[in-house]
C-alpha cells in the first residue's frame, strides 16, 4: 500500500521515528563497521593480486578500499559522538541543569560561560544535530564515490572504445572521437564547480541555461537522482552545510597524510624493485608473506642448497600481447580476456572445448619460450616454461641445472623480446613495429651445495 506523504498519520509516524532513530543508527552503525572491518583484509589481498599482475582493475580496487577507510572513519566518528549524547542524556538524568550559581565562579566568568556554554539541554540538542548528520553524511559521501567511480569508469570505457574503433582510421573520426572526450571532461569539469561551489552554477540565470542540460544528462549517468533529495536537505540547512563544507579538507588531508613516509637514506629506498644490488622478498617464493604476491617474476629461494633453481615468471596481459604480435597465428577470433561470469560460460566447459585449449598450448609455450631468454650471470639456457599456477597467481614456470656454478652469489637475468614502434620512419613508410630486447628483471641469489 502507498503511503501518503501528506497525511498528518504518516508525519507523526515520521516525527515518532525521529525521535527514537538513534537506536537504528548505532545498530546499523555497528553492524556497518564490522562489514566494512572484515572486508578490508580481502579487498588488500584483491589489490596486491591486481598490481602483481598490472592489472587495470587495480585502480577500482584501491578506489573502493579507500572508501571503506572513509566510511568506517566517518562511522567510528559517528558512534564516538552517540555514545557521548547518551552520556549526556544520563547525566542528565543524574544532575539536570547546569547550575552556574553552584560554582561559585567570578561574575565575569560566570557571565562568560552562561554566554558560551549556555543551558546543559543546548548541548544535548546540538550533540542530537551533529550526529543525526554525521550519521546521513556517511551514506551521502558512499553515493558521492559511487557517483565518481560510475563517471570515471564510464568516461575510460566509452575513450576506449571511440579509440579502438574504426573511426580513429579516419581524419573525421579522430575529430569527432577528440571533440567528444573533450566535452565529456569539461562537462565533468563544470560538475565539480557546481559541486564545490554548492550550486553557484544553478543560482546564474546565464549558467544555468547551459548548465541544465548537463545537469540531467550526468543526473542519470551518475545516478545521482537516487540521494539528490538527501544533498539538498543538506544544503538548506546552515549547520549540516557547515559539516559538508568541512568533511571536504578532512577527506583531502586523509588522503594527503595516508601517502606521509619517513624518507630514511638519500640513495637507499625500501620501495625498490629487485636488482643486482637490491633484494625485494615478493621476488623469492619461500619470502612471500600472507596476501603478497610475486612481481613479475621470483625464484624459490635466495639461498639455494639444491643443484637446480625454479624460475617462475608472473602471467600479465602484456606478455600475451607480446606473443600475439610473435606469432599471429595466436590470435583468437573473439577477445577473451576481460571479466566473466562463470555462469554465462557454464554450456562452454565441454571435453571438446578443453582439448582445444589444450592442442594451443603447444604452440603458445613455443612462442613463449621464442619470447624470453634467460641467465644465470654470463651462461645463457634454453627456455623451457610450462604453464602453472603459484597459490593464486598463474604464470610459466622452469627448472634451471646448477651443478656447474660454483658456490656464492649469481644473477639471474631474465629478458624478453618485445617490439616498438620506429619513430625515426618516414611518413610514407609502412608502420612496421621493430624487435628490441628488454630487461624484466634481475635477481641476486647465492648457491651453497648441501
Amino acid at each position: 500500500m502507498k503511503s501518503n506523504y501528506t497525511s498528518i498519520n504518516f508525519k507523526q509516524w515520521l516525527n515518532k521515528l525521529q525521535q527514537e532513530s538513534w537506536q537504528l543508527e548505532l545498530l546499523i552503525s555497528g553492524f556497518s563497521i564490522f562489514g566494512l572491518v572484515t572486508a578490508l583484509d580481502p579487498l588488500q589481498n584483491t589489490i596486491n593480486e591486481a598490481v602483481a599482475i598490472g592489472s587495470p582493475y587495480r585502480y577500482i580496487y584501491s578506489f573502493l578500499n579507500t572508501c571503506c577507510y572513509i566510511l568506517i572513519m566517518n562511522l567510528i566518528i559517528h558512534v564516538i559522538f552517540r555514545g557521548l549524547w547518551i552520556g549526556t542524556i544520563g547525566l542528565r538524568y543524574v544532575s539536570g541543569d547546569i547550575d552556574y550559581d553552584s560554582l561559585n565562579y567570578s561574575e565575569r566568568f560566570t557571565k562568560y560561560l552562561k554566554k558560551r556554554i549556555g543551558a546543559f539541554d543546548k548541548y544535548i540538542s546540538n550533540l542530537e544535530d551533529l550526529c543525526s548528520i554525521l550519521f546521513a553524511m556517511t551514506f551521502l559521501v558512499l553515493f558521492y564515490f559511487i557517483a565518481f567511480l560510475i563517471f570515471t569508469l564510464l568516461i575510460v570505457a566509452v575513450s576506449t572504445s571511440l579509440m579502438n574503433s574504426f573511426l580513429v582510421d579516419f581524419l573525421l573520426g579522430k575529430m569527432f572521437v577528440t571533440l567528444f572526450i573533450i566535452s565529456f571532461f569539461f562537462s565533468y569539469i563544470f560538475i565539480f564547480i557546481d559541486f564545490i561551489t554548492q550550486g553557484y552554477l544553478k543560482k546564474k540565470k546565464w549558467t544555468s541555461f547551459f548548465y541544465l542540460p548537463i545537469y540531467k544528462i550526468f543526473s542519470y549517468l551518475t545516478l545521482s537522482f537516487l540521494y539528490r533529495p538527501l544533498l539538498y536537505n543538506f544544503l538548506d540547512n546552515k549547520f549540516g552545510k557547515r559539516v559538508l563544507i568541512l568533511l571536504v579538507p578532512i577527506y583531502i588531508s586523509i588522503i594527503f597524510l595516508s601517502e606521509i613516509e619517513n624518507v630514511q637514506s638519500n640513495y637507499i629506498s625500501k620501495n625498490s624493485y629487485t636488482s643486482v644490488n637490491f633484494t625485494n622478498n615478493n621476488n623469492y617464493i619461500n619470502t612471500i608473506k600472507k596476501n603478497r604476491y610475486v612481481k613479475d617474476v621470483a625464484i624459490n629461494s635466495k639461498i639455494i642448497n639444491n643443484s637446480y633453481i625454479k624460475v617462475f615468471v608472473v602471467y600479465k596481459s602484456e606478455i600475451e600481447d607480446i606473443l600475439f604480435k610473435k606469432n599471429e597465428a595466436l590470435i583468437p577470433e573473439k577477445e577473451h580476456r576481460g571479466i566473466k561470469s562463470n555462469f554465462l560460460n557454464l554450456g562452454d566447459r565441454n571435453e571438446k572445448k578443453l582439448n582445444s585449449i589444450d592442442s594451443i598450448y603447444g604452440p603458445y609455450l613455443k612462442t613463449f619460450n621464442n619470447v624470453y631468454e634467460l641467465k644465470i650471470d654470463t651462461t645463457k639456457f634454453t627456455s623451457d616454461f610450462i604453464i602453472t599456477k603459484l597459490n593464486k597467481q598463474l604464470g610459466f614456470e622452469t627448472v634451471l641445472p646448477l651443478k656447474a656454478f660454483s658456490e656464492g652469489k649469481h644473477i639471474l637475468k631474465v629478458s624478453r623480446l618485445n617490439f616498438s614502434k620506429d619513430k625515426k620512419k618516414k611518413k610514407d613508410e609502412a608502420n612496421v613495429e621493430k624487435q628490441i630486447i628488454e630487461k624484466v628483471i634481475e635477481i641476486p641469489f647465492w648457491y651453497y651445495k648441501n
